[in-house]
């Protein structure tokens, strides 16, 4: 499975009609392109760990999408609902970071 992570950091004066045309492209975009097999959404919690202090304030939110394989996630990337995604995204946010990786259980993915 490749999964494609993504940290984000809203732009802090978005309008709330912005960040529902984000919200709507996220979701045309996940329930419309067939290669996407999961998706989760998550707020960053914080409470005091000591890495918090040194971590950089580039995110709020995570998303996760879940693919088959590179080939889903290129589809997926090619897909027109997600250039609707890509652009309504550069617009919106302040800061992103954006990574893929194979992922599988401990024997299946040799680590280092």
């Amino acid at each position: 499975m490749v999964q494609h992570v993504v940290l984000m950091k809203p732009r802090p004066n978005l309008t709330p009609l912005e960040k529902q045309a984000l919200i709507d492209a996220f979701e045309t975009a996940v329930r419309g392109i067939p290669t996407v097999r999961g998706v989760r959404v998550g707020r960053r919690v914080t409470f005091g760990a000591g890495y918090e202090a040194t971590a950089p304030d580039t995110a709020d939110f995570l998303i996760t999408l879940d693919f088959d394989d590179v080939a889903g996630l290129q589809a997926y990337l090619r897909h027109p609902a997600h250039q609707e995604l890509g652009a309504r995204f550069n617009h919106s946010l302040s800061a992103a970071l954006i990574y893929d990786f194979e992922v599988g259980g401990a024997e299946t993915i040799k680590l280092f």
